[in-house]
Parts: C-alpha cells; sequence; structure tokens
C-alpha cells in the first residue's frame, strides 16, 4: 500500500530553487534512508512530508487519516518534567486511566446500590480498552525507550531546563512512543552514543511503521533501512538496496550512462562525418546533386530529433584535504599517568594511563558524560587534572577541531576567519577555500550564519594550511555528509603524523583507528585494535569479574556437588553478583544486532542462568 505519493513538487527560499519536479512513492513498510550533499535540500524535503511547510509546485498526496510522526516537530513543554513529556505519546491513554482513578474514588465513597452497580459497570467497559490499548504497558515502553536511548537521568528533570541536545533526545524517545505509521527522523544519531545508536538500530529495524531518515552515519543506514532516496542536482532518485548496496549500484548505473553517452556521442560523430561527406559529394557533382541534399539533410533532421544524453557525472565536486605534518615529533606524543579529575562530588575518572605515540591512531569512546571531551581537554591543558601527571612530548604541534567549531563568532566573514589563522593574500585565500566548496561570493558570508558542515569545512581548510604534527579531533563527522566524510578519511589516512580523536561514527572508527581508549564507570580501558575488536573483548572483560567471583565448587554449565559447604550469605551475595551479570547481558542482547555476537552473548546469558539456578538450589539444601 502507498502511504505517501510525491508528484512533481518544488521548492524555493528566497528565491533559490532547492528542487524542481520531484515525483516518488513511499510504500508501506519501507524504511528508506534520505541521503545526499549538505545543502541538497534533504531536510526541506522532510519538512514537506510531515506537512510542516507547503509546496511551491505540484502536490503530495498522503494516505487517509496517516499518522505521521517528525522529530523536528518538539514543542515547548514549559511546565512538564521529561517523564510527563514522555507520557504525552499516550494521551489517549492517561485519559481513561484518569477516568478509571475518578470512578474508583466514586465507587469508594457510600453510594446507593443501583449506582454502584452503573459504575462498576463503566468501570469494567474502561478497563477493558485501557488493557487491551496496552495501557498496563506504558510504564515499561517508557522505561524501554528512556534506557534505550539513555535519558532516565533526564526523567524527573524540568523539560525547559535541558540543553538543546538533551531536549533532541527526549524528543526522539517521544516520536518513538507515539508509534506513528510514518517516522520521519532527521540525523537522529547526532546527540547519542555509541550505544544508543547500536540500540536504536536495532529498534528501528523491527519498527512495524514506514521509516524516512537522514543520516550521514553509513553503518547506521545500513543497519536500518531497506531503500535509498538520492538527492542529487535537484533530482532524486530510488534505490532498493541498503546503503552499501546502494553505493556499488550507482557505481555500476554510472558506468552504464557513461558507457551509453560514449555510444551515443560515436553515433553522432558518425552521422555528422556522413552529413558532411553527403553534401561535399552533392555540391561536387555536375550538376549539384538534389538527391545527395535531400538525403543528407534528411539525416540532419534525425540528428536533430535524437534526444541527447547528458555527460554523467562521474566525480561531484568534493572538498581537496591534503594534510601533511612538516616537522615531526619525539617518539612520545602523549603520556598521562594515573590522571583523575571530578567535578564537585561526581568523579568522571581515576587512575588513567594513556601513551598515544607518533603516527598513533588513537581513538577515546564511551558513553555521553563519561568524560572523553575532558579527556581531550586535559591534553590540550584546557583543562586541569586533580591529581596525576600529563605530558606532551617534545616538538608537537597541535591543530584541534571541535565539535563546536566557531560557535562563539560573531559577523565576521568566511574568508577573514580563515586568513586569521593562515597568512595568505586575498587571492591565495580564495583559491584555498574552492577546495573546500566555498565559491565565489560564499567566502564572504558571515561564519555565524553557516551550516555546522560548512563550519566543520572552514576549520579543516584551516588546519590543512597550518604547521601540526598532532590532530586532536572531536566529533569530525558530526556534521559533514557521507561525501566529505569520505575525503576527510583519505585525508587522514594519509595523514603523516599522530591522530586523537573522540568519535561516535562506527565506520570512521573501524577503518581508521587501531588503538580503543574505552571510558566507561569512571575507568578507561585500552584496546589495541578497532572499534568493533574493542567491543567484544569490552563484552568479554565484563562477564568475567563474574567468573571469578563465583564459589570454587561451582562449574559450568552443570554445578558440582559442594565439597564445602558455602554460607547463606555468600551465596545470596553471589546470587545478587551474577543476576546484575544477567541484567548486563539481556540489555546487550536487546541492542546488539550481529549475528555472531548476538549467539556468543545468548551462550554466556544461559551459562550465567544456570549458575544462578544452581546457587539457588545451594540455598534450598542449606535451609
Amino acid at each position: 500500500m502507498i502511504v505517501c505519493s510525491v508528484n512533481q513538487i518544488a521548492k524555493s527560499f528566497g528565491g533559490n530553487l532547492i528542487f524542481k519536479d520531484l515525483s516518488f512513492e513511499i510504500h508501506e513498510g519501507s524504511r528508506i534512508g534520505l541521503v545526499g550533499r549538505n545543502g541538497s535540500g534533504k531536510t526541506t524535503l522532510l519538512r514537506l512530508l510531515a506537512n510542516q511547510e507547503p509546496v511551491d509546485e505540484g502536490i503530495i498526496h498522503w494516505k487517509k487519516g496517516l499518522k505521521i510522526g517528525c522529530l523536528a516537530q518538539i514543542p515547548d513543554f514549559k511546565d512538564l518534567s521529561v517523564k510527563e513529556v514522555l507520557k504525552t505519546a499516550f494521551e489517549q491513554l492517561t485519559e481513561t486511566e484518569a477516568k478509571l482513578q475518578q470512578l474508583e474514588m466514586e465507587m469508594g465513597t457510600q453510594i446507593a446500590p443501583e449506582n454502584l452497580q452503573r459504575l462498576m459497570d463503566q468501570y469494567g467497559r474502561l478497563q477493558d480498552d485501557f488493557i487491551l490499548s496496552g495501557g498496563y504497558e506504558m510504564e515499561a515502553q517508557m522505561d524501554r525507550i528512556s534506557n534505550g536511548l539513555q535519558i532516565t537521568d533526564l526523567l524527573d528533570k524540568a523539560f525547559s531546563t535541558l540543553s538543546g541536545g538533551e531536549k533532541t533526545k527526549v524528543g526522539l524517545g517521544l516520536s518513538l512512543l507515539k508509534n506513528p505509521e510514518l517516522l520521519l527522523l532527521d540525523e537522529p544519531t547526532n546527540h547519542l552514543d555509541l550505544m544508543a545508536i547500536e540500540w536504536l538500530g536495532s529498534f528501528l529495524k523491527e519498527y512495524k511503521g514506514t521509516i524516512i531518515l537522514i543520516s550521514h552515519d553509513r553503518y547506521f543506514l545500513d543497519e536500518v533501512v531497506n531503500k535509498v532516496l538520492e538527492m542529487e542536482d535537484g533530482e532524486i532518485n530510488l534505490f532498493h538496496r541498503n546503503f552499501s548496496g546502494y553505493v556499488t549500484e550507482k557505481e555500476e548505473r554510472l558506468l552504464k550512462e557513461f558507457q551509453q553517452y560514449q555510444e551515443q556521442q560515436r553515433k553522432i560523430k558518425k552521422m555528422k562525418e556522413a552529413i558532411k561527406r553527403l553534401r561535399d559529394w552533392a555540391n561536387r557533382s555536375n550538376p549539384p546533386s538534389a538527391a545527395l541534399h535531400k538525403r543528407a539533410t534528411n539525416m540532419q533532421r534525425a540528428l536533430d530529433r535524437m534526444e541527447k544524453l547528458d555527460r554523467p557525472k562521474m566525480d561531484a565536486k568534493k572538498m581537496g584535504i591534503d594534510f601533511e605534518a612538516i616537522d615531526r615529533s619525539g617518539k612520545d606524543v602523549i603520556i598521562l599517568e594515573d590522571v583523575s579529575k571530578s567535578y564537585g562530588s561526581r568523579t568522571l575518572f581515576e587512575q588513567v594511563n594513556m601513551l598515544v605515540q607518533y603516527k598513533d591512531r588513537t581513538a577515546i569512546v564511551g558513553e555521553n558524560g563519561t568524560g572523553k571531551s575532558t579527556l581531550l581537554k586535559i591534553v590540550l591543558k584546557e583543562c586541569k587534572v586533580d591529581s596525576g601527571i600529563v605530558k606532551i612530548g617534545s616538538n608537537v604541534k597541535i591543530g584541534y577541531l571541535s565539535q563546536h567549531v566557531f560557535q562563539n563568532i560573531g559577523d565576521e566573514q568566511v574568508i577573514d576567519v580563515f586568513r586569521s589563522e593562515v597568512t595568505v593574500n586575498e587571492g591565495e585565500a580564495r583559491h584555498i577555500l574552492a577546495r573546500f566548496l566555498f565559491y565565489g561570493p560564499a567566502v564572504f558570508r558571515k561564519v555565524n550564519q553557516l551550516s555546522g558542515g560548512e563550519r566543520m569545512r572552514l576549520r579543516l581548510a584551516q588546519l590543512m594550511y597550518q604547521d601540526i604534527n598532532l590532530l586532536i579531533l572531536d566529533e569530525p563527522t558530526n556534521h559533514l555528509d557521507i561525501d566529505s566524510c569520505e575525503v576527510l578519511e583519505e585525508a587522514l589516512e594519509q595523514f603523516n603524523g599522530t591522530i586523537l580523536a573522540v568519535s561516535h561514527d562506527r565506520y570512521f572508527l573501524n577503518k581508521l583507528f587501531n588503538k580503543i581508549y574505552w571510558v566507561q564507570d569512571g575507568t578507561v580501558h585500552f584496546y589495541d585494535g578497532n572499534y568493533d575488536w574493542a567491543k567484544e573483548k569490552l563484552i568479554l572483560k565484563e562477564i568475567k569479574p563474574v567468573e571469578k567471583s563465583l564459589p570454587n565448587n561451582i562449574s559450568t554449565p552443570k554445578v558440582k556437588k559442594a565439597k564445602e559447604q558455602v554460607g547463606t550469605n555468600d551465596i545470596e551475595q553471589k546470587i545478587e553478583q551474577i543476576e546484575l551479570a544477567i541484567h548486563k547481558l539481556k540489555q546487550k542482547l536487546e541492542a546488539e544486532s550481529e549475528l555472531e555476537m548476538l549467539q556468543r552473548i545468548y551462550n554466556e546469558l544461559e551459562l550465567r542462568e544456570n549458575e544462578r539456578e544452581s546457587l539457588y538450589l545451594q540455598l534450598d539444601e542449606i535451609g
């Protein structure tokens, strides 16, 4: 069934045409990734599909009564807590719940028997509706979404006091709880950490409705979408594949189109040569040959009627990045020894040890709020440690790319901000900025009017022309489109210096980084491998402490007869530890999507449950 049909639509802003004559259909149950360069009109199209803005031309048809949810639609809930905001997703159920409570109060008073029977009948009908509509599952659904998006610590806070990123996460939670038939998401992973992104991917894969999402996270797109809508040069193309399949199919399409274009060009060339020859022969005849002239004219008409193919754009305009470290640093670039940091009564991390050496590709990962960016600030000497030693090696020249780049810039123009750190004349500056897609008058735009991706490109232009040998990157891919991410990755691969980065982009982490520092529960774990390797090892590490804490007389998966009786308190303590491990494993099982890892976690879960059952049997024997 078609849930939405788009026919010949056009949209302009301030006289600038964003797109024209776009047509496509959205079928029920599709999970569509909307991709394209920054500025191609993806967010505008999403707002049109959400019926938040009118089209200039054409028409959009929605299925009658279609329930649409859009992440961008976050009202200002002034007097509500986060939990109350999330509960607005169940508006009809909460009304029924309030009526049930009112009836309970009325039935608890002294009333005539016939009135009591009437109220009980009404209460029974309402309660049946409440149960069938999932009324008793509201709290469970809210808990699932809150835990998955890691907003449980926000539930009791006033929504109006949250940061922009926190409001976006709550808005995402609200959209998911509303369970619309058509769910529209614009960069839903931008304010989420790795664990929440993986959970959201698993959730959306099982989502029963139709999804259209914009994202630059290639792993996330691959996990979630089964179709790709590509916006390019004001046109739209549909690919019935996931993201990786789309990339392959697009390359094949381009190659085929280019071959067809070349074949047509050869045909046109031959026809032109034939027309020229016929006219030459006709003119050389004595008298001139009318028949040859007629053949030449007919061939020219056929050539004019031919539908000419446009030359396919094999190489779209991309940033030109080429980082190079002129002077190398010493062998040891960054050294942290027993570093601890707290804010008030809250300890971020303790006794952190870190070593980054020349040409290392090192990444810091972990959940939001664990102190990843604080570690970067400690290295940059922007933040003091409570205890421990921080050393920066010899001849280290740092270039820093912040995720909040140019936030405090006022009305300065792009070219002036660039030249404030790179000493070149105006002509050379314009030439360099063109490599970063700032063409012509764009160099005179005000920096505070640039998008996040444009600001990131400007900062990358500055860094490329500075004398640096250590790049420190804080979420560098956050606001870049997919093409720009790929260009950045290629440039970083060729960089002959050292890189330290914080990122939640799994593709970026796996492609570039072979050393991972994972911040968790106030501790930093080191893994000599990429992100996937680190994640697997971390899961195994979380299980080992439980294994070590078990009594010696417990073997797995079966339990041997106890040689020595273990005290009741000890066994109960062991059961609590195993219960905690089981809880963590269940959370990981829900968030994981890879088959091999799912099987491993399931086996461990089965093992722990067997151990718990065995301990309960011991308690029965003692009792």
